[in-house]
Parts: C-alpha cells; structure tokens; sequence
C-alpha cells in the first residue's frame, strides 16, 4: 500500500486493472491499512477512496486469526489471503517485502524493483 502511494509503477498497474477490468479484486485489509498509515500518514485514506479497491471487514473470523499470531497487519492479510468460497484458491499477496512471507502459506506477487 505504502509503494502505491510512493509511485510504484507496478502497484499502480495493479490499481488500474482493477479498477477497468473485469474479474480483476485488490483487497486492502483493514489492519494492514492501519499500519500502512502509520508509516505514511495519508495512505489509509489514499487507498480505501481508490476504485476496485475492497476493504475487507474485520470480523470475528479475521479477528480470531489475528489474535493467534504477533502482527496484526501480517495476520490480517494473510487471513485475507486463504481460499474461500468466493475464491477457491485464495489470493496472492503483492508485495516489495516479500522477505515478510517466507515460510507462511501463501502466493506472493514480488512488486520490489
């Protein structure tokens, strides 16, 4: 979120595809939104008022699994992440700190230089 708000081209190619194309979903959760924020005030904002862009809710499921695990930021997204109905096989995570989810189960799309 942080390198959306930086310029990364990447991450606004994403933004864009989501917004114009059918099929194509961000999510931004709320926790992540939290610490994105706090690193760059402004971008919690930035980024919820973007179109295309969900914010998934906290609810007692995301907030279980939040609470088993030492980031909230890092938990929620993940949480966020894993299949559901809606998508069987989850969702990829992109990221320019892909070192953050070495060894946890999830796909990462690398949107570092």
């Amino acid at each position: 979120m942080i390198a959306a708000g930086c310029g990364n081209v990447l991450a606004s190619r994403l933004i864009h595809r989501a917004h114009a194309e059918p099929g194509w979903f961000l999510y931004a959760p709320a926790c992540a939104l939290v610490e994105a924020d706090r690193s760059r005030p402004g971008t919690a904002e930035h980024i919820a008022a973007l179109p295309g862009i969900t914010v998934p809710d906290l609810d007692l499921a995301a907030t279980l699994a939040v609470a088993r695990d030492t980031t909230w930021a890092t938990s929620h997204t993940q949480y966020t992440a894993e299949p559901t109905l809606d998508r069987p096989d989850g969702a990829i995570i992109a990221t320019t700190d892909s070192d953050r989810w070495k060894g946890r189960p999830v796909r990462v799309l690398d949107l570092g230089p």
